[in-house]
């Protein structure tokens, strides 16, 4: 006789969780090919976590980037600075109720609560994005804020998903918290390296301190690929204490910025301010088949 199904159907809120972390699935999907790909090698659990974190930051920058100026720019009634205003006070709501009409929002914030960060850290996220709708360059102070807050708390978030149920002693916590930061921080500054003439003909933003995009010299060029090679260096310290079902996706991240950093510093500067560079789509999944059969930065 064949075995009665036992498997739980979920019902009530746990359903509507499904329905939350799907519809924050999608969004990876659609906007990010490598986040994505380098998600489908973690445990089920900890990639949705992941995924839930992603939507959340992805909604963010479309307010303060893309499809709220769009609407806007179609007659749309849209205060960007308001409608990000309220997308963070319905974070907090929903990480106090546990419940979100926003499905996205309850993602986000049953992965908050699930694995143990709240405010401290996603405070200082809203308030880079808000950086984003008044400052059009940065001095070294405000950069560091902003980099800090757009990127290295992200960084912080998905530590807290790879680590969930795990336990480590102060000196490994500093280390883990020390490479998640600088992996955080890197990824920005590759993606601002590789988005100079974008950010600065698109949406009229210099982010490096000191540099204009339209006259980046070889040696300014050079200085924030080896600044990024750095940052890459500390976060590929901390991955051994990294739990090991988790650690084959964040090898894949690692290796896929690395890859993307080394092209940008193989690239003249004449080409990086002119051209986006990408990692070509063979050259992801060689990455990735690296990273699966336990390859780790050098």
């Amino acid at each position: 006789m064949k075995p009665a199904d036992t498997t739980k159907i979920p019902t009530g809120l746990d359903l509507y969780l499904l329905a939350a972390e799907s519809a924050a699935s999608a969004v990876i999907a659609t906007y990010s090919t490598s986040f994505g790909m380098a998600s489908k090698l973690l445990p089920k659990n900890t990639r949705r976590h992941i995924e839930n974190i992603y939507a959340l930051v992805r909604v963010a920058d479309e307010i303060v980037d893309g499809s709220a100026a769009d609407a806007k720019a179609l007659g749309g009634q849209v205060d960007p600075s308001g409608v990000l205003n309220d997308l963070e006070r319905e974070v907090y709501e929903a990480i106090a109720a546990r419940f979100s009409s926003n499905l996205v929002v309850h993602a986000f914030a049953h992965t908050a609560n699930a694995t143990g960060f709240g405010r401290e850290i996603i405070e200082p996220f809203f308030d880079s994005m808000r950086m984003d709708l008044t400052e059009t360059s940065h001095t070294q102070d405000s950069f560091e804020r902003y980099v800090y807050g757009s990127a290295e708390v992200v960084g912080l978030m998905c530590l807290q998903a790879f680590i969930e149920g795990a336990t480590f002693n102060e000196q490994q916590m500093t280390k883990l918290i020390a490479g998640a930061r600088a992996l955080g921080s890197a990824f920005q500054k590759v993606n601002f390296l590789r988005d100079l003439a974008a950010d600065a003909n698109g949406l009229g933003r210099s982010y490096f301190p000191n540099i204009s995009p339209a006259t980046l010299t070889e040696s300014e060029k050079n200085d924030l690929v080896e600044d990024i090679r750095a940052e890459l260096r500390i976060s590929s310290e901390s991955i051994p204490l990294i739990p090991r079902e988790s650690r084959r996706a964040v090898v894949a991240a690692h290796l896929l910025f690395e890859q993307l950093n080394n092209q940008i510093g193989n690239t003249p500067a004449s080409e990086v301010i002119t051209t986006r560079i990408s990692v070509p789509t063979t050259r992801k999944a060689f990455i990735l088949f690296k990273a699966m059969i336990g390859a780790t930065p050098k």
